[in-house]
C-alpha cells in the first residue's frame, strides 16, 4: 500500500485552514497544520508553529515537516488576516503589515517548499486567495492589494514550475463564515476620521452581514481536495455566492465603465 500523502496547510488552527486540514485528514492524507502559536493536535492533523512573518521560522518548520515526512506533496497557502479602513487612512506601517502576512508570508513558505517538490518532480501548491483579488474592494483596498499581488506572484509561479511537475492554483473564496470577522483589524485613523466614517461604517455593516451569514468553509475544503487529486489543475477557482462570484465573469466581461456602472449601484453610490 502507498504511504499517505503529505500536505502542509498554513493558518489550520481556524476557518479555511482548519476545514482543509479536517478535510483531507478525513480521505487520508497525512496532514500538518501551522499556527502563530502553540496549537494542540487535531484528529488527524499534527499541529506544528510556524509564523509566516518570520523566514526562519518558515525554514524551521518546512524542515521539520521533511525531515518527519520524508516529503512534502502538497502546500496550502492559507494564513493571512484582513485588515479594513480607506486607502487615505491607512498608515503604510499598517499596509506593510498587510502585506508582510498576505503576501511575503505565502510568498515565504512557498520558497521553502520549492526546492523539495522541485527534487521530488511533483507537487501541487494552493494559494488561497479571495474574490477581493478580483475586484478592489472599498475600504478593504490594501487587503484586495495583498490579494492582488499574490494572484501575480501564484501565476508566475505556475509558469515558472509547470516543467518540475509542480502544479500551482487559486482559491478565490467569497464570503464565508470564518474567523476573518472577529480578527479583522481596522486602521487606526479610520476611527477617528470623520471624512469616511459613515461610509466605512455603512459598508463594514453589511460586510459582516454576509460573512456571520454566510456559508461554513466546508465547500473550500471540498474544493481544495478536488484540486490536490487533479493533474492538470486551473489556475483560478472563484467559489462563493452567484451574486458575488459574478464579480469575474463580468470584470472579463464588461467594459470598465460598465462595470463601474453595475458596481457604484450595488454599492449604493
Amino acid at each position: 500500500m502507498a504511504p499517505p500523502r503529505v500536505v502542509l496547510i498554513t493558518g489550520a488552527s481556524s476557518g479555511i485552514g482548519q476545514a482543509c486540514a479536517g478535510h483531507l485528514a478525513d480521505r487520508g492524507w497525512q496532514v500538518f497544520g501551522t499556527s502563530r502559536s502553540e496549537a494542540p493536535d487535531a484528529s488527524g492533523v499534527t499541529m506544528v508553529r510556524m509564523d509566516v512573518d518570520d523566514e526562519a521560522s518558515v525554514n524551521q518548520c518546512v524542515a521539520e515537516v521533511s525531515e518527519r515526512a520524508g516529503r512534502i506533496d502538497a502546500l496550502v497557502n492559507n494564513a493571512g488576516y484582513s485588515l479594513t479602513g480607506s486607502i487615505e487612512d491607512t498608515s503604510i506601517a499598517e499596509a506593510k503589515a498587510q502585506f508582510e502576512t498576505n503576501f511575503f508570508g505565502a510568498l515565504r513558505v512557498c520558497r521553502a517548499v520549492l526546492p523539495i517538490m522541485r527534487a521530488q518532480k511533483r507537487g501541487h501548491i494552493v494559494n488561497i486567495s479571495s474574490l477581493a483579488g478580483v475586484f478592489g474592494l472599498p475600504f478593504g483596498g490594501h487587503y484586495s492589494a495583498s490579494k492582488f499581488a499574490l494572484e501575480g506572484m501564484s501565476e508566475a509561479l505556475r509558469y515558472e514550475t509547470r516543467r518540475f511537475g509542480i502544479h500551482v492554483a487559486l482559491v478565490e473564496p467569497g464570503d464565508y463564515r470564518t474567523a476573518i470577522t472577529t480578527t479583522r483589524r481596522v486602521a487606526a485613523a479610520a476611527i477617528t476620521n470623520d471624512v469616511y466614517r459613515e461610509r466605512f461604517a455603512e459598508v463594514s455593516r453589511k460586510q459582516e452581514h454576509e460573512e456571520q451569514n454566510g456559508a461554513t468553509p466546508e465547500p473550500i475544503a471540498r474544493l481544495v481536495e478536488r484540486i490536490l487529486n487533479d493533474p492538470k489543475p486551473k489556475l483560478r477557482y472563484p467559489i462563493g455566492k452567484p451574486s458575488q462570484t459574478m464579480v469575474v465573469p463580468l470584470r472579463r466581461w464588461l467594459t470598465q465603465r460598465a462595470f463601474d456602472w453595475l458596481a457604484f449601484r450595488l454599492m449604493g453610490e
